[in-house]
């Protein structure tokens, strides 16, 4: 198990106000210019290579977010230097001739054998802190607490936390058979969590808990697992007769909707977390896939070929009041809901190769957020709903990438070695 001891101690105290002057909403709007700089050691025992791992970490979250521009480290003058971390101690004339409104600076040091880290966000224009942290753990914990600071820092500044600190799932054939993996959002620490020799496909995360069901064919048959991740225990809940794919936990984290074809044909069910069935939601003789559930729970997301070629729709969660939302004419796949229950993204096959869109909940306002070359595939949002990780198989081989949520900023985050898909992103980990 992971162990990762992290102690906040909120020093606001030291902050005037109680909230952020600086404030910016979406990539595009406005941009900060921010100065980070390089944490300092203290002590003669402090790790090596701690600063370089922290600034690496920040720089690397707060570039995709689009909100920051980023002043240049070679400006930077003497008190980029300075380990002093409260208002009184920093030269924010420095800073102010340098252009940055922001300024993020931090300390370093081990006591014992933990690994003290002291991080503070200031704001330059009104020379007062915005927030400070201290976080504690082991050396090998530097990564988790740059990570937990960034999704500080995009608190303070936007009023909602980052995703960073969190998990993204997804399944790798690097062993030769389709695993299931972990790794943190920027492809740090890839693990392998499965080991069914067979197919493991579409993962999902529980909302309440640090636990994962997928469909395996680890006995033949498309059935669906659950799996707890500290733990390592792993339970069948649904082996019916025929499909048992797909599944999507409520937000409450109380059901799990899927499609079974255990009645003959595919069709969209609810089931308890004990794999008991409740409720049959759709009844229709052709095939209704991929569901995603809306954030309040009262509506879903599914794809079904009833009016043609593979579609979009969404029906409340009695399986009433059916839209259908994409065009026709057009192949659509795996949609999922945006946290803020605004946007819709799916994947659609045109021209021989699939790009991502989004849809309002009532079929207005598509929009296309890929292009180039290569299948972009298999869409998830992140839980703040600021970006969307994604399959694409654009550089030649399948692989994980994340973007903002209106398509810019693209990045691989999955290791090579293998094709990469049907990720999914968790809750703060």
């Amino acid at each position: 198990m992971f162990r990762f001891i992290l102690t906040f101690f909120l020093l606001l105290a030291f902050a005037a106000g109680a909230g952020a002057e600086i404030e910016i909403r979406a990539p595009g709007q406005q941009t900060i210019p921010l100065a980070l700089t390089s944490f300092i050691p203290q002590g003669a025992d402090a790790p090596a290579g701690v600063a370089e791992e922290i600034n690496a970490v920040l720089q690397a979250d707060l570039e995709l977010s689009g909100l920051f521009n980023f002043i240049d480290p070679a400006s930077f003058l003497s008190d980029a230097r300075n380990e002093g971390l409260s208002s009184t101690q920093v030269d924010f004339s420095q800073w102010r001739m340098l252009g940055a409104e922001s300024l993020v600076k931090g300390v370093y040091r081990l006591e014992g054998e933990q690994l003290i880290v002291e991080a503070r966000l200031f704001d330059v224009t009104r020379r007062r802190m915005l927030d400070g942290r201290r976080y504690v753990g082991k050396p090998a914990d530097a990564r988790r607490m740059a990570h937990a600071f960034a999704d500080q820092i995009l608190r303070r500044l936007t009023g909602e936390p980052g995703p960073f600190n969190s998990k993204i799932a997804y399944i790798s054939n690097a062993t030769g058979h389709k695993e299931l993996y972990l790794m943190d959002v920027d492809g740090h620490g890839p693990v392998r969590i499965t080991n069914h020799r067979s197919i493991v496909l579409n993962p999902d995360f529980s909302p309440v808990g640090k636990e994962l069901i997928f469909t395996s064919y680890k006995q033949n048959s498309p059935d669906l697992y659950r799996k707890e991740i500290y733990s390592g225990r792993e339970a069948r809940l649904s082996a019916r007769e025929g499909l048992n794919i797909s599944g999507r936990y409520a937000p409450d984290g109380r059901e799990i909707a899927l499609t079974l074809s255990y009645q003959g044909n595919p069709e969209i069910y609810l089931i308890g977390t004990d794999g008991s069935l409740r409720k049959r939601l759709t009844d229709d003789w052709n095939i209704d896939v991929d569901v995603s559930w809306s954030p309040g729970g009262d509506r879903l997301a599914f794809v079904s070929d009833r009016q043609g070629g593979p579609h979009v729709f969404v029906m409340d969660i009695n399986g009433k009041n059916l839209r259908r939302l994409t065009p026709a004419r057009t192949y659509n796949a795996t949609p999922d809901w945006s946290p803020q229950g605004d946007r819709i993204v799916f994947s659609r096959l045109k021209d021989g190769r699939f790009d991502l869109y989004t849809v309002r909940p009532d079929g207005s306002g598509e929009r296309r957020l890929t292009f180039g070359k290569g299948s972009k595939e298999h869409p998830r949002w992140s839980p703040d709903g600021r970006f969307i990780v994604y399959s694409s198989d654009e550089t030649g081989e399948k692989a994980i990438f994340v973007m903002r949520a209106d398509g810019t900023g693209a990045r691989r985050i999955s290791p090579p070695g293998g094709a990469a898909s049907h990720p999914a992103w968790s809750e703060n980990w």
